[in-house]
């Protein structure tokens, strides 16, 4: 994939746009001729972070503005495509609790997110030929979705009768089966049910995250290459240490940095986030072992998930250190023996066959995790002027951060609610339960 990299970057080389609009409202009676005036220079939006939360924003600025408007976007992220804890997560998708209730706004957060699932696979499709079963490839190089389901064992006598209850209000898009021991044996040979139950997701998924957002990007610079010059894309591989640099360069900002905002001078403290490092680990079974894993069996969820990427390679995690500020995805051999002495056993009593498996290396990634509500932990957006101290009543710079351990999910429906806001400068737009937030901050 060919992507365009500005490094050394001075912003003083940039046009300044103080004398044009900096909202756009697409509701406008503008007409097209006034959207593409030969002579104005585009509409410029930078997008700090290239996760989940950053490319989502991107794909929406692009693709949801008018047609005729000449708009470019400029992603700032020193590691690249995914390079954050985004591009490390486990990538189990579905829309529920670990009690089996559908999550906030799960219905709209699933349907988006398939969206750009679907967005993703095409755009990648003329490099990596999918197989017949729908997958882009099941080498773990080129693996995007795997689609064969997810399988929870029920383990907690206690919540059982809670989650057989949610399971019966499951979304039509993505079905929950309480399934028996031997159903659940029939797709997991070996797997241990402590209660002779399992609920199945047949219509989950596992992503890799990185090949996704990778493949996301992509569909960004189709998109911008089909606008004929209307539309711009680039990747700058450069960090920002203060987002005021930026002001009078750019119509808005919008911070999808994740964990590290908190690391930004203007917004140190300012949040109400906790981080939390999670280590995952890579598990392979040896070609000369007996027992691999069945080619059509789903991942597991458990107190530790197996992510399965093949019938000899799964990813199982993960670690939770709080209040860690190790941002590094690579993994010393201390904490990754640490991982492994915490995560083994907690897989293997539901999948003992994991004994088997041989570690094959790990990766670790820094969460940014929102406080907990009455509507569950919520990812934090909104207009961050006042907090930054930025100038002028004109709503300029954005956060979207908190994406927790469900960035997955969020990143698509919320990608689009915040990609509206921006254009319009409508900060009423986004749900206000994801910016009460601020009512304490301001």
């Amino acid at each position: 994939m060919t992507t365009a990299i500005l490094q050394p970057f001075s912003l003083s080389l940039l046009p300044r746009f103080s004398e044009f609009p900096r909202c756009f409202a697409s509701s406008s009676s503008s007409s097209s001729a006034s959207l593409s005036i030969p002579n104005r220079p585009p509409l410029r939006y930078a997008v700090l972070g290239a996760g989940f939360a950053g490319i989502s924003v991107a794909w929406h600025l692009l693709k949801d503005s008018p047609k005729e408007l000449r708009l470019s976007v400029d992603v700032y992220d020193e590691v690249g495509i995914g390079g954050g804890a985004s591009g490390v997560s486990g990538g189990l998708l579905h829309p529920y609790s670990p009690k089996g209730k559908l999550l906030w706004h799960g219905a709209e957060c699933w349907r988006e997110c398939l969206e750009l699932l679907n967005v993703a696979e095409t755009a990648a499709s003329s490099s990596y030929p999918a197989t017949e079963n729908g997958d882009s490839s099941e080498s773990f190089r080129n693996f995007m979705v795997r689609r064969r389901g997810i399988l929870r064992p029920a383990t907690n006598a206690k919540t059982l009768d809670l989650m057989s209850d949610n399971a019966r209000n499951c979304l039509a898009s993505c079905v929950v089966e309480t399934i028996d021991k031997d159903g659940a044996r029939n797709l997991v040979p070996n797997l241990y049910l402590p209660l002779n139950c399992a609920f199945y997701f047949p219509g989950a998924m596992n992503v890799n995250p990185q090949r996704y957002l990778q493949a996301l990007f992509l569909a960004c610079q189709n998109s911008a290459r089909a606008s004929l010059g209307r539309k711009n894309i680039t990747l700058v591989k450069k960090s920002i240490s203060d987002v005021l640099e930026l002001e009078g360069e750019y119509d808005a900002v919008v911070i999808c940095l994740g964990s590290k905002v908190d690391f930004l001078p203007r917004l140190t403290g300012k949040l109400p986030l906790r981080t939390c490092r999670g280590v995952i680990t890579h598990m392979q079974l040896h070609e000369s072992a007996r027992g691999s894993y069945p080619d059509g069996g789903p991942s597991i969820l458990s107190d530790a998930w197996l992510a399965v990427q093949g019938p000899r390679n799964l990813h199982m995690g993960s670690t939770w250190e709080w209040q860690s500020r190790n941002y590094s995805s690579d993994v010393p051999a201390e904490e990754a023996s640490r991982a492994l002495d915490e995560l083994l056993p907690k897989a293997s009593t539901v999948y003992p066959d994991i004994e088997k498996w041989k570690f094959a290396g790990a990766r670790a990634g820094l969460r940014a995790m929102p406080p907990v509500t009455s509507h569950g932990s919520l990812p934090l957006l909104g207009c961050v002027n006042q907090l930054i101290g930025a100038a002028g009543e004109s709503c300029k710079f954005w956060v979207f951060s908190g994406l927790g351990s469900r960035g997955l999910l969020y990143h698509a429906w919320l990608g689009k609610l915040m990609a509206k806001a921006v254009f319009s400068c409508k900060e009423e737009l986004i749900p206000s339960e994801l910016t009460s937030w601020k009512k304490n901050r301001l």
